[in-house]
């Protein structure tokens, strides 16, 4: 790998890239709700019927061919309650919606760190500048970075919710490079989402770093990242190598 040159600033998004955010968590989740409000439903099930209109949602929030015509942001607390209300209402199932978004957004705030995650950020903390831009409302992000002892290690943790905006609009990318006051082509941007993360960053100018940690294949339209790892710890040898 071709030395990097040596950021002003490393960023990290942080579901999948610093914390395990597998569907196993989702369908525990609402395994619980489910069970909390008395529905003749598995979790699995509910979690199916409603992710489709979650999908939707991701696919509604930002549009990349005119980024300034996306739609007026909405939290996810608010966006999950509405994919709730139309399961419920569409298959006829007696939940509470606004219930079911609260207590998935408690769930979400509880999520296991990367066996590397800790050790990486410790060591690259105090060497180099790093923040956190999430796709997240802040009523679960913040809570899980104080359980692992992690905010500290951050000097800016934003999120999509703080923005108001979502990744991979270049306006989510914009917040983070003035909040963290560096340059766009000096800052590192680590995420596992060639859209949201490689796309987003790259297009906003910064060095995009794709962590692919199980082998995943690019698609003819992905975005291309600058750098490609397959585990954390590989940022510190990237650190250390770069001039």
């Amino acid at each position: 790998m071709k030395s990097p040159r040596k950021p002003d600033a490393i960023m990290f998004d942080v579901y999948d890239t610093l914390f395990l955010n597998d569907p196993a968590a989702w369908q525990r989740a609402f395994q619980q709700i489910a069970e909390e409000q008395g529905l003749e439903v598995t979790g699995t099930d509910l979690w199916t019927r409603w992710k489709k209109h979650e999908v939707g949602f991701r696919a509604w929030r930002t549009n990349m061919d005119d980024p300034d015509s996306s739609p007026p942001f909405k939290s996810y607390e608010t966006a999950w309650r509405e994919c709730f209300e139309k399961v419920f209402e569409q298959d006829n199932i007696p939940g509470n919606a606004a219930d079911a978004a609260r207590r998935s957004v408690t769930h979400m705030a509880h999520r296991d760190p990367f066996p590397e995650t800790v050790k990486t950020l410790s060591e690259l903390s105090g060497r180099v500048p790093l923040g956190v831009f999430s796709n997240a409302d802040d009523a679960f992000l913040r809570p899980m970075l104080d359980e692992y002892g992690l905010t500290s290690k951050f000097e800016v943790i934003e999120s999509s919710e703080s923005a108001a905006v979502y990744k991979p609009h270049p306006g989510a990318f914009r917040h983070m490079f003035a909040a963290m006051h560096v340059s766009p082509d000096r800052t590192w941007y680590v995420g596992d989402h060639l859209y949201d993360d490689i796309r987003g960053g790259s297009e906003a100018g910064a060095k995009a770093i794709w962590i692919n940690r199980n082998d995943a294949k690019h698609g003819p339209d992905d975005a291309r990242p600058v750098y490609e790892i397959s585990s954390l710890t590989e940022l510190v040898g990237m650190f250390d190598r770069s001039e």
